[in-house]
């Protein structure tokens, strides 16, 4: 297990509800606790999925950062990009077949928004990380026994890529590597770094 330890006198805190996100934070051997934004993540009217994105993670940072001005606070939000158009979390199994069916052959662009702040120094950065992947032509069987197994209803455009997921897929390019599982840890490392955060 990797030991947790606190290199920075301001505590750090996760502003999502997400256990994959929590799961990819613990990797940097950093202490920090979870608290949720409660953030609508209701697109507006003709928003694209990058700026969604974008607004969404500085949204949930700034919500929790105002609670707890001491605090450097992470939030992060990924959109699914289909010919422009959002794909959020299906929520059910209806609506991730039918992204699915939407999806295969396709390429989609997954948008991956990140943000950090800190009320009492004034920091504030944010980052996008793009990952474009290449989804291979899909049989209903397929998309039925995948479902069946993963369930992924709680990720964005139904994809798993650290599960069975990754058996959809032709291509994945990218520049950070977890940025498609939730968190880009490379930019996140990176933010943390420049608040102060020393890194092991």
């Amino acid at each position: 297990m990797t030991e947790k330890v606190d290199f920075c006198s301001r505590p750090l805190i996760l502003a999502s509800t997400s256990r994959y996100r929590r799961e990819l934070l613990q990797r940097l051997g950093v202490a920090f606790r979870v608290e949720a934004p409660g953030v609508d993540e209701t697109p507006l009217a003709g928003e694209r999925p990058a700026a969604l994105a974008q607004r969404l993670a500085l949204a949930k940072a700034r919500a929790v950062a105002a609670l707890h001005p001491a605090a450097l606070v992470i939030g992060s939000d990924q959109v699914a990009d289909l010919n422009g158009q959002p794909l959020g979390k299906p929520g059910t199994h209806e609506r991730a077949v039918a992204q699915l069916r939407q999806m295969s052959g396709q390429t989609v662009l997954f948008h991956t928004a990140l943000a950090l702040v800190c009320h009492a120094s004034g920091f504030e950065r944010s980052e996008l990380a793009v990952v474009t992947v290449l989804l291979r032509q899909l049989s209903v069987a397929e998309i039925e026994r995948y479902l069946r197994i993963e369930r992924p209803y709680d990720c964005a455009g139904s994809a798993k890529s650290e599960g069975l997921g990754i058996a959809l897929l032709e291509r994945i390019d990218n520049d950070d590597p977890t940025a498609l599982i939730g968190l880009p840890l490379i930019r996140t490392a990176r933010l943390l770094r420049e608040a102060g955060l020393v890194l092991p």
